[in-house]
C-alpha cells in the first residue's frame, strides 16, 4: 500500500476548473494526496473568480499558476498515480504519455469561463463548477483505493465523473 499518491487535474487553459480542483484536493486529500494542475494550452493567468472561490472556501491559493502539462511529462516530473481531465476539450485532445501509466478519468465540468452575462451569473457559474469538483473529489477520497483492484478502481473513477 502506498503512503501517498500524486494527482494531476488537466484542463485546456488551466485557469479555473483545474486550479480549483488542485486547491480542493490539496486540502481535503492532505497528506495522502499531493495534487497538481496543468493545461494543454495554458492561458498563463489564473482567473480571479476561481481564486475567489478558493479563498471563500477557506482554501489556500498559494502558488496557483497556469502551467503547461509538459511540466508533468518530463523525466524530472513527479510520478503520477491519477490524471483527471475536468473539461471536454482536454478529454478530446491527445494527452502526453504519462510515465508509470497512471489511472485516468474524465470528470467533465461546465466551463465557468465561457459564461457570459451579469456578474451574478458568472459568479454562479464559478460556484457551480467549484461545487461539482468539491463533490467529486469528496467521493474520490471515500474510495478504498488500496483495497480496490485496477478494474474496480477505474469503474469507480468513471462513475464519479458521471455524478
Amino acid at each position: 500500500m502506498k503512503s501517498s499518491y500524486n494527482v494531476l487535474f488537466l484542463c485546456t487553459g488551466n485557469s479555473a476548473r483545474s486550479i480549483m480542483a488542485e486547491a480542493i484536493m490539496n486540502r481535503k486529500g492532505f497528506p495522502k494526496f499531493r495534487t497538481y494542475s496543468a493545461g494543454s494550452h495554458p492561458t498563463g493567468k489564473v482567473r480571479p473568480e476561481a481564486l475567489q472561490q478558493i479563498e471563500q472556501a477557506g482554501l489556500s491559493a498559494d502558488g496557483a499558476r497556469s502551467k503547461s502539462w509538459d511540466e508533468f511529462s518530463g523525466p524530472d516530473a513527479p510520478k503520477l498515480d491519477f490524471v483527471f481531465t475536468v473539461c471536454d476539450n482536454a478529454a478530446n485532445e491527445v494527452c502526453p504519455i504519462w510515465p508509470g501509466q497512471p489511472m485516468t478519468a474524465h470528470w467533465g465540468v461546465p466551463d465557468p469561463v465561457a459564461v457570459q452575462g451579469s456578474p451574478e451569473e458568472i459568479d454562479r457559474a464559478f460556484k457551480t463548477a467549484f461545487s461539482i469538483l468539491d463533490r467529486r473529489i469528496s467521493l474520490f477520497l471515500c474510495l478504498p483505493i488500496a483495497s480496490l483492484d485496477q478494474m474496480a478502481l477505474q469503474r469507480n473513477l468513471d462513475d464519479i465523473g458521471r455524478q
